[in-house]
């Protein structure tokens, strides 16, 4: 019999910290005289009785070590139900949404996703575009960082936690769990500062330039405008594509350069591999686009860096006329989505570090085809591969394209278009947010699509921030038999 209460105890503390962070967008509204932080104090109240009251009902459970199956519950707990009470401003307040809509925002947003159902979001009070910037903060790291800090109160390790969401510490550079967190942590803050000052030295102004540091460093996407970053300078697209290949890197690489170690960082294989594939897409798309159209040099290239950074980095911003190139483009950001980018960072996809693994399989395949018999370990970064890791890794794989087929499939019987379809599951199980398809084309946002649609792509998302078995363990009877 699974002991619920460890679990509930942490999110239950999870969502006390959820409550009080509510807070700031209310104080916000208030003070520019709008009435719509009356509803961030209704969600922050009932948020924390219900965290408040979780909490109380299962402190005895302080000093009991959470199992496997726990930790995976913990995991799924916080991704699953965590949403819900975020999403309550959205349904509470404006924009007034649906609840099974306002789930998705939330759930977008915290997966950092980025797609939206909001249309109209220069109209929306300064506070909750600002609460929407912290959804995808938080789901970036930290609402693992907060999970972390209670953690030590259980007597947990901790490392099981991390592999419960497809966290790669690439050779656990720190010693213990919570000391990867505290250091990670302080990575993420210092990147997400950094980033805002760049926005805010380039031009943008002060309260987007939080709003888009916090989106950013998260690989989150979700925007104060409509136009995402159609309406900035050159300068300000410039710095965000590189702002967002940083933060797609692995960030355990930048505790190691925090450290005194900077070579991993340089060394590291797939974040060599991330920047050569994404070049070569950027520069053979530049060049294409050129030579197709009256297109200058300097914005096809910029058109195509900001929005292929966006997408293989699972950001979801976009700029220009790039949603309307069509043919090669659509192929080359399916493919980028797909890839994804560093596993160990908060982008999502497939990750680099998996495809990598997936090609050197494909291709000692080809050489056992002529050499049946020869022993051919797979190596990575100088280290040979267990065998266990290359079958997990392609149970991964194949649960991946078959999720996204499959909920294709079920999306069409819904009534969607098959272009709308594919893109909408493309981008809610990579956690991608950059929209394609004519559903998507009248307002940018996901909100034509049907309620059945909607429910889909939630649990796509889900799926696709849970690294996919982490929530398909939870259905299989054998693992609540253990």
């Amino acid at each position: 019999m699974v002991d619920f209460r460890p679990v509930a105890y942490v999110i239950g503390r999870i969502l006390i910290v959820l409550a009080i962070l509510m807070l700031a967008p209310a104080i916000i509204d208030w003070r520019a005289g709008l009435e719509n932080g009356t509803a961030f104090l209704v969600s922050a109240t009932i948020t924390g009785v219900v965290g408040g009251a979780l909490t109380l009902s299962t402190g005895n459970a302080l000093g009991r070590a959470l199992d496997t199956r726990q930790a995976y519950l913990l995991t799924a707990g916080i991704w699953f139900l965590v949403p819900f009470f975020g999403a309550l401003p959205f349904w509470i307040g404006a924009p007034g949404l649906s609840l099974l809509n306002a789930y998705f925002e939330a759930v977008s947003g915290i997966t950092t996703t980025g797609a939206s159902v909001i249309s109209g979001l220069a109209d929306l009070p300064t506070g909750m575009n600002l609460w929407r910037g912290m959804l995808n903060w938080l789901g970036g790291l930290g609402i693992a960082f907060i999970a972390m800090i209670f953690l030590p109160l259980m007597r947990i390790g901790g490392m099981q936690f991390f592999r419960t969401e497809g966290f790669d510490t690439f050779g656990k550079a720190l010693p213990r769990a919570t000391d990867i967190a505290r250091q990670l942590l302080l990575v993420y803050s210092g990147l997400t500062v950094i980033i805002m000052l760049t926005y805010a030295v380039l031009g943008m102004p002060a309260v987007d330039a939080v709003i888009h540091g916090m989106t950013t460093v998260a690989t989150g996407g979700f925007s104060s405008k409509d136009t995402s970053f159609s309406g900035y300078s050159p300068a300000i697209q410039y710095a965000a594509s590189v702002s967002m290949f940083a933060a797609s890197l692995p960030y355990i690489r930048y505790v190691q350069l925090m450290n005194g170690t900077p070579g991993p960082l340089w060394r590291d294989a797939q974040a060599r591999a991330y920047f050569r594939w994404l070049m070569s897409a950027v520069i053979g798309l530049a060049v294409l686009r050129v030579w197709q159209s009256n297109t200058g040099i300097e914005t096809a290239f910029r058109e195509s860096l900001f929005n292929l950074s966006s997408i293989m980095s699972s950001t979801g911003y976009g700029a220009g006329s790039f949603p309307s190139w069509g043919g090669a483009m659509l192929v080359v950001s399916f493919v980028l989505g797909v890839v994804g980018a560093c596993s160990g960072s908060s982008a999502a996809g497939l990750s680099v570090f998996r495809v990598q693994l997936s090609l050197a399989v494909l291709r000692r395949e080809i050489r056992r085809i002529g050499s049946p018999s020869s022993v051919d370990p797979i190596r990575y970064d100088g280290r040979t591969v267990e065998e266990d890791v290359l079958n997990a890794l392609i149970l991964f794989v194949s649960s991946f394209i078959l999720i996204l087929g499959v909920m294709s499939v079920a999306m069409t019987l819904l009534g969607v278009d098959t272009v709308s379809a594919l893109f909408a599951v493309w981008t809610t199980l990579g956690n991608v947010g950059y929209g394609f398809g004519p559903m998507v084309e009248r307002t940018g946002t996901f909100i034509d699509f049907p309620p059945g649609a909607i429910a889909i792509m939630t649990l796509c998302m889900i799926l696709g921030r849970l690294g996919l078995l982490a929530v398909l363990v939870l259905v299989l009877p054998s693992f609540w038999r253990r």
